[in-house]
């Protein structure tokens, strides 16, 4: 099914609520304001203006779309990825912060190296060993765009593609793509939808289905930065994180899984709410390797499919903002902003060096060539469904 562009537009002036641009005649293409903002109040940031993410790339527009719940919580999200630009909660005071880090426009998402802000990520999360893999007896070659590795879906992957989006309404934001059989090397045509909801209980729930017509392999995740002091308010190192895993993947020196191993007497250690920086330095190859953690985590609770469970709760250590993580996915890679140079304007500052950290639910890196790990096989009739929530409070 495609779906048309009716991108919900905001415009908040003074104490005025959320204007809709989602009207209910099917297939009809809203008008409305140009730009998404809101005011500049104390208790208030902006958003990116909408107008600079209108654009036409490959043929196809790119948008702004705003959801928003009752307690003033917004999420905007651009169809060019999937992205999640900016994410507005409340602090300990009250005041909303911006807690995803990314840009102001769609065109700094496009230039450049892929820096995967806030997106949508596919057809593979994460890493496969030297760009090969096999199914059903046949090898299959993807582009080797990470030293001698494949990650996140190749050289273009679902990142920087633009996706069909229906604003279904304030709430909710539905946003669907058809990749092509061999687009980067993957076998079959996946149909693809990522459902985007936010509650009134301040969860941001993300929703991934994917159908094939030929056995593939999918691991599909978001891959948004955050900083829960805010962007732009400096490193994450006194955020405090605590990760529901007994268990790790360590990994090779090129961030290849060599296994998996107890997280007891190491820096990877996070049962206990610990701050991010508390072992960052600490003398440990693995530390080494990734230059900081970035590492996935194997989830207490079960394989992927089942109930949801508890991966990860982080809090600011400024805002006091708290982000709890549930997913149905057996692994969680935990990023603590290790590559980040300062290479990139943001909305607010630069990418420094772990000014951000990133927790992506997922499967287990380099599944398709480890057969002890949880199965990324999606074959013809199934269909891959899975969902992570972050929901956000402060105190």
């Amino acid at each position: 099914m495609k779906y048309v562009l009716r991108p919900v537009s905001t415009l908040l002036v003074g104490s005025m609520l959320l204007v809709s641009a989602c009207n209910q005649n099917a297939g009809k293409q809203e008008t409305t304001e140009t730009e998404t903002q809101t005011t500049t109040t104390a208790n208030e940031v902006k958003l990116p203006a909408r107008a600079n993410f209108q654009k036409n790339i490959d043929g196809k527009q790119t948008d702004l779309f705003v959801l928003k719940n009752k307690n003033n919580v917004q999420a905007a999200i651009t169809n060019y990825g999937g992205r999640v630009v900016s994410l507005l909660v409340p602090d300990k005071t009250g005041k909303l912060t911006d807690i995803s880090i990314g840009f102001d426009n769609v065109e700094d998402y496009t230039e450049g190296a892929d820096t995967f802000f806030g997106a949508t990520i596919g057809r593979y999360g994460n890493r496969i060993a030297k760009g090969k893999f096999k199914l059903e007896g046949k090898e299959y070659t993807l582009a080797t765009n990470n030293g001698a590795n494949h990650l996140h879906g190749g050289n273009k992957g679902f990142s920087r593609v633009v996706w069909d989006a229906k604003q279904v309404d304030d709430k909710t934001l539905e946003l669907t793509y058809v990749a092509k059989d061999m687009e980067e090397g993957y076998p079959g045509t996946l149909t693809t939808k990522v459902t985007y909801t936010l509650t009134d209980e301040n969860e941001l729930t993300v929703n991934y289905q994917a159908t094939t017509d030929k056995t593939t392999i999918v691991n599909l995740t978001n891959h948004t930065f955050f900083n829960l002091n805010g962007e732009g308010s400096g490193d994450i190192l006194g955020h405090t994180l605590q990760i529901n895993a007994d268990r790790y993947n360590p990994v090779d020196s090129t961030l290849i899984p060599t296994g998996i191993e107890p997280v007891k007497g190491t820096p990877f250690d996070f049962q206990q709410a610990t701050a991010i920086g508390a072992r960052i330095k600490d003398q440990n190859q693995q530390l080494q390797y990734g230059n900081g953690y970035d590492h996935n985590y194997v989830l207490t609770g079960g394989n992927a499919g089942k109930e949801m469970k508890l991966a990860a709760t982080v809090t600011g250590d400024k805002s006091g903002i708290t982000m709890e993580i549930r997913t149905q996915e057996p692994g969680i890679q935990f990023y603590s902003g290790n590559f980040m140079e300062g290479a990139h304007g943001l909305k607010v500052g630069k990418d420094e060096f772990r000014t951000a950290f990133c927790l992506e639910t997922q499967h287990f890196p380099d599944s398709p060539n480890q057969s002890a790990f949880p199965s990324t096989v999606l074959k013809p009739g199934q269909t891959y469904n899975t969902t992570t929530v972050h929901k956000f409070s402060a105190k």
